[in-house]
């Protein structure tokens, strides 16, 4: 599929993109992870004093340290919004799920690591909380961005997990949003819709990425 190309909104992105979000997550988490460390760490250096307690006080603050420069490293691997829509191509999404809280998004994405080959489909899933644009319906319409995750070492023909990212997180303009739904040829809608009863097979995978056989 084609990539997208539309303004996206900074500011509005920030407060509605669920994966900055998730972003914003890891690094407080390895804030966390690198201060727990450094606390075990003095814990010991406590307890044993000098010597022992000194060796395993240096190997927790280099943990620790190691934890830290991660909140660096992980916006700077995800990238920021504006680059993200403008790096992956567009793929079509619907709504399979309402629950109370949140929705659940399944989409049609190319699981080829190589994208200059013939479209290797498959259908991935997201749970989203927020979702404006878009009415909260099975069957909603909601073009996206398949975002490229995990993929193994022993694979290397196809990604392990892909995450839709749907362009509504990024512009409140609906005309933008209408315009994405347009470019998405009408047959990837129709294959998305023939297998949209599939959810609950795509969440039964490990990483909520299944491909259509």
């Amino acid at each position: 599929m084609a990539n997208f190309h539309f303004d996206v909104d900074t500011e509005y992105a920030k407060k509605h993109n669920e994966l900055l979000k998730d972003t914003k997550r890891l690094q407080i988490s390895a804030a966390l992870f690198g201060l727990i460390q450094l606390g075990i760490g003095a814990a010991f250096f406590a307890w044993l004093g000098a010597g022992m307690g000194t060796i395993i006080l240096v190997v927790f603050g280099v943990m620790a340290l190691i934890s830290f420069g991660m909140i660096a490293v992980i916006p700077k691997q995800v990238g920021k919004a504006n680059e993200l829509y403008d790096a992956y191509p567009l793929c079509p999404a619907v709504i399979a799920k309402v629950n109370p809280r949140d929705v659940v998004l399944l989409a049609l994405v190319n699981i080829n690591q190589d994208a200059s080959l013939p479209p290797r489909w498959g259908l991935a899933a997201r749970t989203v909380s927020n979702l404006d644009g878009h009415a909260r319906a099975v069957g909603e319409k909601v073009p996206a961005v398949a975002v490229n995750g995990r993929r193994s070492s022993r694979n290397t023909t196809t990604w392990d997990e892909i995450t839709p990212m749907p362009i509504a997180w990024g512009t409140p303009d609906l005309d933008v949003i209408k315009r994405a739904k347009q470019a998405i040829p009408q047959r990837d809608w129709d294959l998305l819709q023939r297998h949209s009863g599939d959810l609950e097979a795509v969440r039964a995978t490990k990483y909520d990425l299944m491909e259509l056989r």
